[in-house]
């Protein structure tokens, strides 16, 4: 278990650890509720999150620990390209502003927890929301585990080898979003943002100062993507489509995710969520600023085991060993905030929209919270069950999926807050197509995000995603074309099933 150990290095990150998880636990007496046991209170705060806690809150849960860790990783690993994530986290905040506060005014009114709740309640449709809820159940669960993936790669760099400190840290995540709910998250958000900005800080600063300045550091990377003949720091012309299709299928899919609705729904108003949609492009910064640090590790002639390490690997070079420890925990912090919302937001969906619906639709409110908060720690538990036993190049080629799966029930969750035209069979038909086809293309692509397509001659790579999104709503227009009304013109009854589940 031990290796190389860094004391100091070690000492601050347990104490930052223990300081989050003392806040944790505090949390269940922060914006104190009447009781925790009403899914409202555990799974969505209550929904009374501000301006300021809803920022930090999706801010928390939309950049995690392994945006810290993966971005650095991609642009050192291939340079410009790496960088699509930029665009895609400025294309989301437009869609969030013009869409969101709909969804949130649904789900207030009627008592929405989550996206299955509003699929039923505006289609009336089990199969229908079903497929949504398993979708966002499916889809989270491997992005809990890069979450843990994120934290072992902290974790490791201190020194720490073995399963042990994984297994315990998420053994108190677990213990404290069982206490608390939501409100554990959003308390602990605001001291992971706070470190993650100093560390970013310190690196843009201090970094360049020891290797010579900015233009040493894009020289240095250049002449190393050009020693192996892959990757440059500026984009070629051929990865443009791809670069452009994975931004916007990205951007699609980033606030379809059950913990990035569940930061929305917790929200205490419309506009706070345009408020927060406007103000949310900060966190952009601060994922353009941590991508650099990829570019700073060819310049730093780090020599490393897995393009993973970089951003470790540059602490623990150029910093004394109290600052890496700082980083260290920062980093291993940013990946409880999301992970305990993803599993929040995974449990909703469990509870509301298969527990209630299909095993005991006569629970109570303090029951379907009971329900959430064990499976809660099931998800968590399964996650990391999967980072242990599985390669973690499975739980990567999972979250690829995971995007393009989720992806496929923006149709049934958006469409319908605009328009009554579709009908939950066309939809249900999409989302079948959207699924079963992508995830076939992936799979023949050997779990590549991209896909070539030949025009003309001319061939092009384009996010898988958006392919299988372009079939969801093809076959859902024509399904909706060819299927009579008459079978789903119960809107009335679909308003009344919704409402009678809050």
């Amino acid at each position: 278990m031990k290796a190389n150990i860094d004391m100091s290095a070690l000492a601050v990150f347990i104490f930052f650890f223990v300081l989050v998880t003392a806040m944790g636990f505090f949390a269940s007496r922060w914006r104190r509720a009447e009781s925790l046991d009403h899914l409202d209170e555990w799974g969505l705060g209550g929904r009374k999150f501000g301006t300021w806690i809803t920022w930090f809150l999706v801010g928390g849960d939309f950049y995690t620990a392994y945006t810290v860790i993966a971005v650095p990783a991609l642009v050192y690993a291939i340079g410009a390209y790496g960088f699509f994530a930029l665009p895609y986290t400025i294309i989301v905040y437009p869609l969030v502003f013009a869409v969101m506060p709909l969804l949130w005014k649904a789900a207030k009114e009627r008592g929405y927890v989550t996206a299955g709740d509003v699929v039923r309640g505006t289609y009336g449709s089990r199969a229908l929301e079903l497929a949504v809820a398993s979708t966002g159940v499916i889809a989270t669960m491997p992005y809990i585990a890069l979450q843990l993936i994120g934290m072992e790669v902290a974790i490791k760099a201190l020194g720490l080898t073995g399963e042990m400190p994984i297994i315990l840290a998420f053994l108190v995540l677990a213990l404290y979003t069982y206490s608390s709910g939501l409100r554990a998250p959003a308390l602990i958000a605001f001291v992971k943002d706070i470190m993650i900005y100093i560390v970013v800080l310190a690196a843009i600063i201090v970094v360049p100062s020891k290797l010579g300045g900015y233009s040493a550091v894009f020289s240095a990377a250049d002449a190393a993507f050009e020693a192996k003949g892959k990757g440059g720091i500026l984009l070629d012309p051929t990865q443009l489509v791809p670069y452009v299709t994975l931004a916007l299928g990205s951007a699609l899919a980033a606030f379809m995710y059950p913990h990035t609705l569940t930061g929305i729904f917790a929200s205490s108003g419309a506009n706070t969520i345009r408020k927060n949609a406007v103000l949310l492009p900060a966190y952009t910064l601060l994922l353009g600023l941590l991508a650099l640090l990829g570019y700073m590790g060819h310049a730093a002639g780090l020599q490393l085991q897995s393009n993973n390490d970089v951003v470790p690997t540059l602490f623990k070079t150029l910093f004394p060993g109290w600052f890496a420890g700082f980083a260290f925990s920062a980093i291993a912090i940013g990946a409880l905030v999301p992970a305990a919302v993803m599993s929040i937001g995974a449990a909703n969906l469990f509870t509301r929209n298969f527990w209630k619906v299909w095993v005991n639709p006569d629970v109570t409110p303090a029951g379907e919270a009971q329900v959430a908060k064990i499976t809660s720690m099931l998800v968590k538990v399964g996650a990391l069950v999967a980072i242990l036993l599985l390669p973690t190049q499975f739980a990567l080629d999972l979250q690829l999926l995971g995007g393009l799966w989720i992806l496929q029930t923006l149709p049934a969750l958006v469409f319908g807050l605009y328009t009554s035209w579709f009908r939950a069979p066309a939809l249900l038909a999409g989302w079948a197509a959207g699924f079963i086809g992508g995830s076939a293309l992936v799979w023949s692509d050997g779990l590549k995000p991209l896909h070539a397509l030949a025009f003309d001659g001319v061939t092009v790579s384009v996010y898988t995603g958006l392919l299988a999104l372009a079939l969801n709503v093809t076959v859902a227009v024509a399904v909706n074309l060819i299927v009579p009304a008459k079978e789903t013109a119960d809107d009335d009854l679909h308003v009344a099933e919704a409402e009678s589940r809050s």
